[in-house]
């Protein structure tokens, strides 16, 4: 399955639209998908956000990086943010198949590759600290970009995990890090005074004996004359947002003030934002599988069919013409269903009736091949990066891809031989089905014919790789065995369709 990475890098610049789109221009470069962008001219700070895999993400944000350190120049920047370079931070977050693990070994490699090819020191924080005192971004940042610059060099403590101890002249360093999805979180206080947000801030903070997965700080809002307590909520599951809102709430109300407005900086987490509708409105009774849109694409837990087409668009071996024969037929097996549906409850028909429960778990048996055919294919290509360094490896490897080929024959295979079982339920319906909807019995037809054939061309395909001369022999048997059964219900099926149509 294939592995996904999320990264948030913060540049500090959030006045000039035209730097940041040469930025994003050169992130876009890598072949990575871009999800959000955002600036604030009073932080003087951009958040973009992107996913893909693992060494895609790694080379767009070196490429962002590089393009910030060209266009910003630190010894002229001012906002309301703490920032200590050009590219401030950049977080790495597992999203897909992927572990924290994994993101730090990414945090690391680009850690050295900026310090080694830009000359752009860099700190590691969070899940990829090297200290705990760096865990805690704050403590990196402490004194920012003006005070990093004289202590980097003269204090053994605020030394880089990469580079030598020396500040860039215009990017400054740059932090980067593994962590859990963080939601950047924003509450406006309708007051000019900074010091009741920074008063809160201190409140709310873990540092501060406040919330322990909170940061805050309190900022000046000049141009809206209002102040404003920045939070990090940095895991929302175990600190969430609508607890630390009504502390601010309650907390501005002693000083005499109102929330004016809260904001989401970049992308949240759904769940954050259920979990706060089941807080303020009280939805004790509430269950996630109520959500309309969860219903209708696939939420929770499945991959829609969005998400599917657009990780099989991709550049990638897998998903293939396996799992889009598996959805093929199962696409018409659903057809046959509905058709059953709808006729049922307008003719009363005992015999369709039976059809529906079968028609509904095959629907479901194929959409499981669907994944069953990508992670065979998966297990192949793992197979073929083993080592070979000696005899024994290289005979463990030829016999792991060969157990490897013959898993993914089968997936295929099964296939062919489950969309034989449905093809009397189509005859069927063909006779008997409303005629409002025999051109959705043809639809199916086609599209079980079609899976029948890809799936049939992907057992081929995958028994030229294999030397079981037994299993190619048994195999190719079968196949032409279910080819002929295949093309002899189909075309019957659709006599009758036609017949009828």
């Amino acid at each position: 399955m294939e592995k996904i990475i999320e990264c948030i890098p913060n540049f500090s610049e959030g006045r000039d639209k035209e730097k940041i789109e040469k930025i994003i221009a050169e992130i876009k470069s890598a072949g990575v998908e871009l999800l959000d962008q955002e600036m604030d001219s009073d932080h003087n700070r951009a958040v973009i956000t992107f996913v893909g895999t693992p060494d895609a993400v790694l080379e767009a944000a070196f490429r962002g990086t590089k393009k910030a350190a060209e266009l910003i120049d630190l010894n002229k920047h001012k906002g309301e943010h703490p920032r200590i370079g050009a590219t401030d931070v950049i977080p790495f977050v597992p999203i897909s198949n992927a572990t924290t693990l994994e993101c730090v070994e990414l945090a690391r490699r680009l850690g050295k590759r900026i310090a080694e090819e830009l000359k752009i020191p860099v700190y590691l924080y969070e899940a990829a600290a090297t200290r705990p005192d760096r865990q805690n971004l704050a403590n990196i940042r402490k004194g920012e970009f003006e005070g990093l610059k004289e202590e980097i060099e003269t204090n053994p403590d605020r030394h880089p995990d990469f580079g030598e101890p020396k500040i860039h002249p215009t990017a400054g360093a740059t932090v980067v890090g593994a962590r859990f999805p963080l939601v950047a979180y924003n509450i406006n206080l309708n007051t000019p005074d900074v010091s009741i947000a920074q008063k809160i801030a201190r409140v709310i903070r873990f540092g501060g004996g406040g919330f322990r997965y909170c940061k805050a700080l309190g900022f000046e809002l000049k141009k809206e004359g209002l102040v404003q307590v920045s939070i990090n909520m940095t895991n929302y599951t175990k600190t969430p947002l609508y607890r630390v809102f009504e502390v601010v709430r309650r907390e501005a109300q002693r000083y005499g003030v109102n929330i004016k407005e809260s904001e989401i900086v970049g992308l949240v987490p759904e769940k954050a934002l259920i979990d706060a509708a089941i807080y303020f409105l009280q939805l004790d009774r509430f269950n996630e599988e109520q959500i309309l849109e969860y219903r209708l694409h696939g939420k929770g837990g499945k991959q829609s069919l969005m998400d599917f087409l657009h990780t099989l668009a991709l550049a990638r071996p897998t998903p293939g013409g396996g799992s889009v024969s598996a959805l093929m037929a199962a696409l018409g097996t659903a057809l046959l269903s509905m058709v059953t549906g709808i006729t049922v409850k307008k003719t009363k028909d005992t015999e369709l009736k039976s059809f529906h429960g079968f028609l509904k778990i095959e629907t479901y048996e194929f959409y499981r091949a669907i994944d069953q055919d990508r992670d065979a294919f998966d297990q192949v290509m793992a197979a073929y990066k083993l080592p070979e360094t000696n005899d024994q490896e290289k005979q463990k490897k030829r016999d792991e891809i060969q157990r490897a080929l013959r898993d993914a024959t089968m997936v295929p295979f099964d296939i062919c031989k489950k969309v034989l079982l449905i093809y009397p339920y189509a005859r069927k319906l063909a006779e008997k089905g409303l005629k409002s909807a025999l051109s959705d019995v043809g639809v199916a037809l086609s599209a079980l014919h079609s899976g029948f054939a890809g799936a049939r061309l992907n057992v081929l395909i995958n028994l030229k790789s294999i030397t079981d001369k037994e299993f190619i022999e048994r195999i190719t048997v079968e196949l032409g065995s279910l080819e002929k059964q295949e093309q002899e219900l189909y075309n019957e099926a659709e006599k009758i369709f036609l017949t009828n149509f």
